[in-house]
């Protein structure tokens, strides 16, 4: 019937705003569980970075008989320091890495805590703090 016209196919204004309430309904659900379970991977990588860490500097330690100083730092793992002729190294199979937050690893040796100290200050990049911003250490 040429009088008669087709409905228009579409979504109604009403069917769009149903799709956006739900949608942000669910995003509000699933977006504070996802971002606090990243968090929790964050400081596990930082955990399994330290173990390592500390895996290398014990090799370091037997084949040179002391652990690298404060003032060689991490790097001695890669870099042979001038004035070590028993450095057997690298140590490590890749550079030494930053922690998940992008900032380098503290080390200090002789440590307040151990023969070394090697943290990460966390998240905020400040010492102490809860939760994600805690410091992850070796000596936990």
């Amino acid at each position: 019937m040429p009088g008669r016209r087709r409905p228009d196919r579409g979504f109604t204004l009403l069917e769009l705003l149903v799709v956006l309430v739900v949608l942000g309904l669910l995003a509000g659900i699933v977006a504070p569980k996802y971002f606090t379970q990243l968090g929790r991977s964050e400081v596990k990588v930082a955990r399994a970075q330290i173990e390592g860490l500390a895996k290398a500097l014990d090799l370091y330690r037997l084949e040179v008989g002391r652990y690298p100083t404060t003032e060689q730092g991490l790097n001695a793992l890669m870099l042979a320091p001038n004035d070590e002729p028993k450095w057997g190294g690298p140590y490590l199979q890749k550079q030494v890495p930053q922690d998940p937050w992008g900032r380098d690893y503290v080390y200090r040796s002789p440590g307040e805590y151990g023969d070394y100290d090697l943290l990460s200050l966390g998240k905020d990049g400040q010492p102490g703090g809860d939760g994600e911003s805690a410091e992850i250490t070796s000596w936990q």
